[in-house]
């Protein structure tokens, strides 16, 4: 199991190539300096203007204690693209496991709530019910699912390795999807899409 942190920032459009700059230099810099950073992401839509970035950890730990030092820096690193910024907490129960990092890519994330006693049973439907049936989606490139138990939310990330694979993936997507959620007794509240600015995880 590995421990994520997520930071989801909203803002005008116009101005997150700013924002990308900074995260995949100076942030980049200050993640890889933490003990126990496993790898990060940034996935952005550039034409409503949100990105979600991603630190991989190996522990809740180095997670928490890595945000000591982030928490002050990324106002700065945003800054002037982030109007609205929102940071959460999550272990992930599944992750990439020996995919190469990607680029330009495409990814599907889908948001979840689920009563707390259910957060096992969602994981194992994941695992053992969904991720196989994702992998066999043309342009598949991996798949993580983040949950936070205490407060019954979660995240499910599905990777493509370009636009036309993720946009050709909607319909099968949506038929696991739907089957998924049942069987797992999640309440799917929001899907997004982003494109990949960079994605990659070490699992050791």
């Amino acid at each position: 199991m590995l421990f994520v942190r997520t930071v989801y920032a909203t803002g005008d459009p116009a101005q997150l190539g700013t924002a990308i700059r900074s995260l995949n230099t100076q942030g980049h810099d200050l993640l890889e300096e933490r003990p126990g950073f496993r790898g990060a992401g940034v996935f952005v839509d550039r034409g409503l203007g949100t990105l979600l970035s991603i630190s991989w950890w190996e522990s809740a730990q180095a997670r928490d204690h890595s945000d000591e030092v982030m928490r002050e820096r990324r106002p700065a690193l945003l800054h002037p693209f982030a109007g609205t910024l929102a940071v959460e907490n999550y272990e992930a129960t599944v992750f990439p496991v020996g995919h190469r990092p990607l680029t330009g890519g495409g990814m599907r994330l889908t948001r979840l709530e689920f009563a707390p006693a259910d957060a096992d049973l969602a994981s194992d439907t994941f695992h053992a019910g969904v991720l196989p049936r994702l992998e066999v989606l043309p342009g598949f490139a991996g798949a993580a699912l983040f949950l936070d138990r205490g407060r019954g939310r979660g995240m499910a990330g599905v990777l493509f390795t370009d636009r036309a694979a993720l946009d050709a993936s909607r319909a099968g997507q949506a038929v696991v999807r739907r089957e998924g959620a049942a069987k797992a007794h999640v309440a799917v509240v929001a899907l997004e899409e982003f494109e990949i600015v960079h994605a990659d995880v070490r699992a050791d």
